[in-house]
């Protein structure tokens, strides 16, 4: 066994995956935790990392490396991605990380973080030959990847995450009907402009299985169940259904942000951002004309420790 620490330093949260790896590829989770960080926040309109932003990932790295430290990890790997790709002081932000909390960190380009997720996601699967898209919605960006096995063929990363789209398009607590239908608008641009119709199916093979992995889809998923606590076996594998995300959404932009921190299966962090999520999921969902998604929790975590490892 291989043991190895990943940390996803994304736009909307901070995650760790401490895990031990056998040779055949299974993965062994001792750890895992996730902080809303909202590293991207402002990014959007100012194209740079603030420092208070900053401070909140560097807070929660602190914690983490105790946790690295303690678990006596051979390999560590610290994945940055939409936010820190897009901002102008993106270098300067990773070479505090390698320096000041010794984690091996990269910034991914999108074919490799597209890789990774792919790699996480087909975990453990039965070979098939039909393609499966993979939904990564994150809060700068939002990956899709095409592919079968654990072997990635198309892969796109397109500029349309929660937080990006919350800055951008919603003012009002709960958020207006008009809001939220130019958040749908511009979603669907994106995707439809950023996806080819092959890609999609249009006009060839459709598609008939999707996953969708990251924090939308899992909170969507816990929502839809009512845990609490959050259990990760219920979330792994969950049937979500668009007419079930369509509901999800109508229910939770009537609420304002108070009202939605109670909403039983729900982290109150990610409060001021799953409508926006569930705008971004369903517009996925139908971008591939998918009636339901599966929920996954191995996603960039699980790729990464695996390509640590070097079983992946």
């Amino acid at each position: 066994m291989t043991r190895v620490a990943v940390v996803d330093i994304g736009t909307n949260s901070t995650r760790l995956l401490v895990a031990d790896v056998s040779p055949s590829g299974a993965v062994a989770t001792l750890v895992r935790r996730s902080t809303v960080t909202r590293l991207g926040e402002g990014v959007d309109a100012s194209g740079s990392l603030s420092d208070e932003a900053s401070a909140r990932v560097f807070g929660t790295l602190e914690e983490y490396s105790r946790e690295i430290d303690s678990h006596d990890c051979v390999a560590n790997l610290a994945v940055l991605t939409s936010a820190v790709r897009d901002a102008v002081n993106g270098a300067e932000f990773a070479e505090r990380i390698r320096r000041d909390y010794a984690l091996d960190a990269r910034v991914l380009a999108g074919e490799e973080e597209a890789q990774l997720t792919f790699l996480g996601a087909m975990h453990g699967r039965a070979s098939s030959s039909k393609p499966t898209v993979v939904v990564d919605i994150g809060g700068g960006s939002t990956e899709f990847i095409v592919g079968h096995d654990s072997v990635a063929g198309f892969h796109v990363s397109l500029p349309a995450g929660v937080v990006r789209m919350s800055e951008r398009h919603i003012s009002s607590d709960p958020p207006a009907p008009a809001q939220l239908q130019e958040l749908a608008r511009d979603v669907r641009r994106v995707f439809l402009e950023g996806l080819p119709p092959e890609q999609r199916g249009v006009g060839g093979a459709p598609i008939t299985h999707g996953i969708a992995v990251a924090g939308t889809a899992t909170s969507a998923a816990s929502i839809a169940q009512e845990l609490d606590p959050y259990d990760p076996a219920r979330v792994q594998g969950y049937p979500l259904e668009l007419a079930t995300v369509e509901l999800l959404l109508a229910r939770l932009a009537d609420l304002d942000e108070a009202e939605r921190r109670s909403v039983v299966g729900l982290h109150p962090d990610r409060a001021p951002t799953i409508v926006a999520g569930m705008i971004l999921l369903a517009e996925a969902l139908r971008a591939f004309e998918l009636d339901c998604v599966e929920v996954s929790e191995h996603d960039i975590l699980f790729g990464g420790a695996l390509r640590l490892a070097g079983v992946g």
